[in-house]
This record gives structure tokens, sequence and C-alpha cells, in this order.
């Protein structure tokens, strides 16, 4: 074969890349001058733009102008903005730091995104994969795009470093003694990538505010999507080949069996978010056609601690709750569907009342949030622990307040309903569609209507609807016929007051940040009491708590559109009435 003499080679045209073209056509560069500029960067290894800057051929602000009308982008000068106003988590921080780029905003299922090089499809693809989002391009000049992702990286990396520096919290010799029993699955558990991918969607997560992460393995995919505010959402798709490893992984920080595959598993992992938060996720593994489906639930221990107020009950809903649970004997229910924030409200409840003179027992399925003072018991139905068997221990611990995790079957409703009438004050919760169905429903299950009426003081219905960002909604106007049809009365029309929409920015989710509870708090009053002694239906207990004040889901749900908290199409969508 000939060989090319290497003063030959020097002297070969070469493909430039896409900025050195646009330079040269623009006359900003020699051919020669780009051409020696981009050996240079083949030999060190370096990028072409970062070798041009450092040769002072081009300046940064003549190549932003020549790129932006090359490329038919937008050109941003970075002094004009805020910088601390940027959006944070949308973008993997060692992406930004290796191509150079910032996130500035983003608009629906894209990213606004600065860059000094818009030819650069390496990291046009790199973030769309990381993303699952398209790129719109804005240029940027180089040095002070330059400083700006430095800045960033170096917060990116001591909040990761506070992140991943605090290790999961898991019992060393029980994880070694799982991991004996299966030692070839040792390799695969330490696995770097695995464990820097876990940590990266924990700390997405933990940021992004999601409740739940589901790891979903499917025949040639495999997908990981986050809830937030109530919506599951795609976040990545990583290679099929990691969802052996990656429940591996899980399955030894949360105590499971990693050489049991066939059966469902629960456990649960803690994770140091700085010197002195910690976040508690429960872990459930479930076996699926094509692998282990896993799903964790995020317990934030603060969320029980934020306060009464915090949860969205108006004045005379919270006064009647706050009556309700300042007695010292009765029962007070809380309904709703699954996921509608029922153990945050009882949580929040106990934190009121846990008081150093009060003793408080606790049967969940599990324990979701640690309350310190509070005696929690996870119930184990397998080894004979039922809510039962929890509730009858109870009564010979000496409580004041025992809280049910949720009232199953008669057995469970008649001790509870027993401790209620012996001076406990019990907290439990239904799945019941409002209030007044969940009285009719005990009645159902088999208890005694004088039961329920001497015993039940106080039930609160709820929902989650999601709050409209502060920063995008916008008013909207709706024809006054489409407002009294989803139950606005005439009075309530009156004012100034109009409703608004959800628009969407790069500080929300789809123009909805946060949640926001619907209550309906139903106080158990005599006349109540004589409609459940007569077996009267839930029509007639709702018809007579509106007579009394009670306000219905989709009335608190309104009153929530006119303060401008949520939107009207929220409302309609999680009261269903």
């Amino acid at each position: 074969m000939a060989t090319v003499d290497p003063l030959q080679r020097e002297t070969q045209p070469i493909a430039l890349p896409g900025i050195g073209r646009a330079l040269i056509n623009a006359g900003k560069l020699e051919q020669k001058s780009a051409e020696d500029i981009y050996r240079k960067a083949l030999s060190s290894k370096g990028s072409f733009i970062a070798e041009l800057m450092g040769s002072g051929a081009v300046s940064a602000a003549d190549l932003a102008h020549t790129l932006s009308a090359a490329f038919a982008a937008p050109l941003l000068d970075l002094d004009a903005i805020d910088t601390n106003r940027l959006p944070k988590g949308l973008l993997d921080g060692k992406i930004c730091s290796d191509y150079r780029v910032v996130v500035l905003s983003k608009r629906s299922n894209r990213l606004i995104v600065a860059t000094a090089d818009p030819s650069d499809q390496a990291a046009a693809e790199r973030i769309k994969f990381s993303t699952q989002m398209g790129v719109d391009w804005v240029i940027a000049e180089y040095d002070k795009l330059s400083k700006l992702v430095e800045a960033n990286a170096t917060t990116a990396t001591e909040a990761m470093e506070d992140i991943i520096g605090g290790d999961f919290e898991f019992d060393e010799s029980t994880a070694e003694a799982v991991m004996d029993n299966d030692k070839a699955n040792t390799a695969e558990v330490e696995d770097a990538p695995v464990v820097r991918f876990l940590h990266k969607m924990l700390m997405d997560a933990f940021s992004m505010r999601a409740s739940d992460l589901h790891f979903e393995p499917y025949e040639h995919t495999y997908r990981v999507r986050f809830r937030i505010d109530g919506e599951l959402r795609e976040i990545a798709s990583p290679p099929i080949a990691i969802k052996e490893k990656l429940a591996s992984r899980i399955k030894v920080i949360s105590r499971m069996d990693i050489s049991e595959k066939r059966i469902p598993q629960d456990g649960r992992m803690k994770l140091k978010v700085g010197p002195d938060r910690v976040i508690d996720f429960r872990v459930s593994t479930l076996p699926t056609l094509f692998g282990e489906k896993i799903v964790i639930r995020i317990l934030d221990p603060s969320s029980a601690k934020l306060g009464i107020d915090a949860l969205g009950y108006e004045p005379v809903e919270k006064a009647r709750l706050l009556k309700a649970i300042a007695r010292p004997y009765g029962m007070i229910l809380v309904t709703g569907p699954t996921g509608s924030g029922k153990t945050v409200s009882l949580y929040t409840c106990l934190n009121l009342l846990n008081q150093p003179g009060v003793n408080i027992a606790t049967a969940e399925d599990p324990s979701e949030i640690n309350l310190p003072g509070v005696n929690q018991v996870n119930v184990n139905e397998k080894a004979g622990l039922t809510f039962a068997a929890a509730l009858k221990s109870f009564l010979r611990q000496d409580p004041d307040i025992i809280m049910v995790g949720e009232i199953r079957d008669l057995e469970t409703a008649d001790i509870s309903i027993k401790a209620a009438q012996t001076g406990h004050l019990v907290l439990s919760t239904l799945h019941t569609n409002d209030a007044p169905a969940t009285l009719t429903r005990m009645r159902n299950m088999g208890i005694a209507a004088f039961n329920i009426a001497s015993s039940v003081i106080l039930i609160t219905a709820q929902r989650l609807a999601r709050r409209l960002c502060a920063n995008c909604k916008v008013p909207v106007d709706i024809p006054r016929v489409a407002l009294i049809d989803a139950g606005f009365k005439e009075p309530d029309l009156e004012g100034t007051w109009k409703p608004y929409k959800a628009v969407g920015c790069s500080a929300c989710n789809n123009g909805y940040k946060g949640r926001v509870g619907i209550y309906q708090v139903m106080p158990i009053s005599e006349e109540i009491q004589r409609i459940i002694l007569r077996d009267g239906s839930s029509l007639d207990i709702g018809a007579q708590a509106e007579l009394e004040g009670v306000r219905s889901l989709r009335q608190s749900g309104l009153s929530k559109v006119k303060l401008g908290m949520t939107s009207l199409e929220e409302v309609l969508a999680v009261t269903n009435e």
C-alpha cells in the first residue's frame, strides 16, 4: 500500500465542521487558518470551537453574529438576562458541561437551549435522549456561555454530592446476607453506570416534586415515568439491557431478596438530601411478562409537618376539623380515592395531637410517614398481624388516640367503633366518593345504625386538584351558561373575578405546579344522626348536610376556581359529579 507523506497530508483539504464553513463563507476566517485550527483540535482531541476561541482568530461576538445569520437562529446576550431565574433540573449538569449548553426555558415538549455551536448534532441528540424533548437552539457568545456553564456546573456538582455523597441507609450485614444467596448478581449490583442512573432518577424525581417513580420493562423497550402533580410523565428510555442490573440494585438497597423474581416484594430505603434531611422511599416490585416492574414512592416526612393551613382547607372547614380532633373520643373518617392525600391529612392531624401527655398508636399497611412520638405498627397479614389484631392489642396499651390505615372489613370496623365509644379518638380512612356515601357504606358493611350514629363525629371527603402556575396562568372567558352548568350559583358570578386557564412555561408542568386540596367536611349533627338511625340514604344525608352549610366537593372546587388557584377543567375532572 502506498503511504502518504505527512507534508502532503497537511496540504490535502479536509472536511471542516459547520461553523468553520460558515465563518469562511462570511469572510471571517481563511480556509487555511480554519484547516490548521481543525487539525490542532483533532490532534488534541478537543472541540473545534474551543480551539478556534483559543487561537484568537475570531472574536466570540463575531462568531455568535455569524452563526446566528448562517443558521437562522436567534442571538441572545447572556449579560441581559437574570441567570438566577434560569430553570433548574431540566438537563443533567454533565451534559451541560460536556457540550457547553444552558437551558433557557421549556415550551410544551421542547427545550430552548443556549449554545455557541448550533451545528453540533451530537449535543442535540444527547439532549433529546436525556430529556425526551425536542431542542431549539439560541446562539450565545462562547466566553459568556462558558462562564455560565462553569458556574452552574459547580452548583449542580454540589447538589449531586449532597445527594450521592449521602449513602443509602440500609443494613450492610442484611444486604450482604441477601447477596450471598445469589453471588452471581454481586457484580451486577455494583455496576457503576446503573448506580449513577438510579441516583440521577431519584435526584430528578425529588427535584421535580414527583410522588412516584415507575421503572417499566417491555419486550424491546424500557421506560421510566414520574408521577408529577398526579399525572404520569415519561422521563427516560434507557437500554432494555439495564433492567436486570437496575432491579438488583434497587432490591439490595431496599432489603429485598434479589434471587426471588417470581413473586411481588415490598421494601423501603432512605436517601440523605443534605446534611440534616432524609427522604424515605417505599419500593414495590411486580413480576411482569418481560421483567420486574418497580414502583418507588417518595415519602417526604416533612409533608406531615406543613400544617393544616398548607393543605387548602377553607376557614370554616378548618374550624370544623380542628373542633373534631379536639374531642376526647369519637371517630373521624377521611375518604377519597387512592392518591387523594388521605394519609397526609391524617398525619397532619396526628402531628397537631402529638403531645408528650398523649399516647398515639397507628396501624398501617404499610406505615408511610415516620412521626417521632407516635407508636407505628406495620400490618402483616401473612404473620397474622391484621388491622383487627393490631387494634385489639392497642386497646390493651392504654391509648388516647388510635389511627387505623383503612377500614376494610366488618371486624376492623367493629373494633374501631367500640374503641371510639369507650373513650378513644379514632382516625381512619375509607374509599368512598363523598362524605354522605361513607355512612351508607358502613351500614352496608353490616355495622348497626346506632353504632354509626353514636361513634362517628366527622367525615372529610377530599380530592387533589393541580394548582395553576402563578407565572403563566391567564384569565379566560367562559360563557355564563357553562359556569352555571358546572355548578356555580347566580350570586357566585357577581363581581369582576374571572376564571384562569393553564398555559405552560419553564417553571411548571403544562401550566400547573403543585396541588391543592378540595374538601367536603361534614360534622355529624343530631339531625344527621336521626337520618342514620332510620336508615336514610346518602341522598337524604347529603340534603341535610347541605342545609347545615356543608359544601359538596364540586362546590369546594369551584371556590378554588374563583380564587384563581386551579382551572375549571381540573375541578370538573377530579370531582366528577
